[in-house]
């Protein structure tokens, strides 16, 4: 990020932020970096996906995976008690890309944050277990994903005695259904009253008594197409609902299942809609101790090319909704997460307030163009780096340098 010092006095205050400079050009004006006192008002959009579970499917071992941190895994019920959490970077092989055309200093991936929740059993809609604590964890998440077990070992317990994916998801989707339920049924006589004197509510009466009757029915809303995004999920907004929400799910597999086509489609047909991923937490561990080569290789073996973790971070941002944008210059190479449909003023503001306030307009290069061209000087040059305004929607891998006043 390197603005310009602002234009003489009398003048308006323009800043260029973002990368659309080569290396090798001389600016005209000294530039001033933004020091991080003035960066204190970022509009951050995040990602929290909350992982749940029975107790003993490998939740704290793929939470290890996933931030490198030594989260308890003990082979006993509640081992997690309070929520973990850890900040994950997305990968994204482009920015090693625009690290070899700015020689960037270092990386700034996008990020996940990922809270590793406690185990639920049956009954915790009704307090069961951790069942509070579990709810009220849950609801701070924008998504949902399942870690379901698959892999069979003796010598870790599975707390209904028996290893049954879709056992497993019933009981899970059946605690965050009766959760919902008891929301819904508390609100219903409320609203009923409500709607007499307020028009507005009639539409949110409505809402809740057909989300009642697909939850009674025993499937999540999410299931039925009902999500915040849609307009019955906002009607539904106010209740906080559970099973509105985005949901993922892992399934923590044998080495022999990762390769096993006719079982993945078995379970890929338990959890439609929504998406599937399969990996084994073990291996994922491993795989974070080895460098580059050896984990190609040992993801080779098993007929893979990437680590599930890398399909987990990519499917999140999907179920959400969310894509980048590109910076980059000497000092860094960074993606931003935006919401997709998100404007170019919007996508400004994630970088700071002011910038969405005082936008002017922001010079783009796609991503392809650009290692297309080999430099920004020869993407202008091309016509390939265009002048866009406060209207443009912003689209994934946009390589951008914003311009605004202040």
């Amino acid at each position: 990020m390197k603005p310009h010092c602002p234009d003489p006095p009398g003048r308006p205050v323009n800043w260029r932020i973002g990368p659309l400079r080569d290396p090798a050009e001389q600016p005209s004006r000294t530039r001033t970096p933004l020091t991080p006192s003035s960066l204190q008002e970022v509009a951050k959009v995040s990602l929290t996906i909350g992982i749940v579970g029975l107790p003993n499917v490998g939740k704290s071992t793929l939470f290890n995976a996933l931030t490198k941190n030594d989260v308890l895994a003990a082979n006993y019920p509640f081992a997690t008690i309070e929520p973990n959490v850890g900040v994950v970077g997305v990968p994204d092989p482009r920015l090693n890309k625009l690290a070899e055309i700015f020689s960037s200093q270092r990386l700034l991936p996008a990020t996940v944050d990922f809270v590793d929740i406690a185990g639920i059993v049956r009954g915790a809609s009704e307090g069961e277990g951790l069942g509070n604590k579990f709810l009220a964890n849950i609801r701070e998440s924008d998504a949902i994903c399942q870690v379901i077990r698959a892999f069979k070992d003796e010598n870790v317990v599975h707390v209904d005695g028996k290893v049954s994916p879709k056992d497993d998801i019933e009981t899970i989707n059946t605690e965050l259904i009766l959760a919902d339920l008891q929301s819904v049924e508390k609100a219903v006589p409320r609203l009923t009253k409500e709607s007499r004197l307020q028009k507005e509510k009639v539409a949110v009466l409505a809402a809740v008594e057909e989300a009642q009757k697909i939850l009674e029915s025993g499937q999540t809303l999410f299931a039925a197409g009902i999500t915040a995004a849609t307009e019955k999920g906002r009607l539904l907004h106010e209740l906080h609902l559970l099973t509105v929400k985005p949901f993922l799910y892992v399934f923590n597999v044998d080495e022999d299942e990762l390769v096993d086509e006719d079982f993945k489609n078995d379970q890929r047909a338990l959890v439609a809609p929504a998406e599937a991923i399969f990996l084994n937490a073990k291996i994922e561990s491993e795989l974070i101790e080895l460098d580059d080569d050896e984990a190609l290789e040992l993801l080779q073996s098993m007929g893979q090319e990437e680590p599930g973790l890398a399909t987990l971070g990519r499917v999140g941002f999907e179920t959400l909704g969310l894509q980048t944008y590109l910076t980059a210059g000497p000092k860094e190479a960074r993606a931003w997460t935006i919401k997709k449909g998100a404007t170019a003023p919007e996508a400004a503001g994630v970088i700071h307030t002011d910038f969405q306030k005082g936008f002017i307009k922001a010079e783009i290069v796609s991503f392809a163009d650009l290692v297309e061209t080999g430099s920004v000087a020869e993407a202008r040059s091309k016509g390939k780096a265009r002048m866009e305004g406060k209207d443009y929607v912003m689209q994934d891998g946009d390589v951008v340098e914003f311009r605004f006043n202040v």
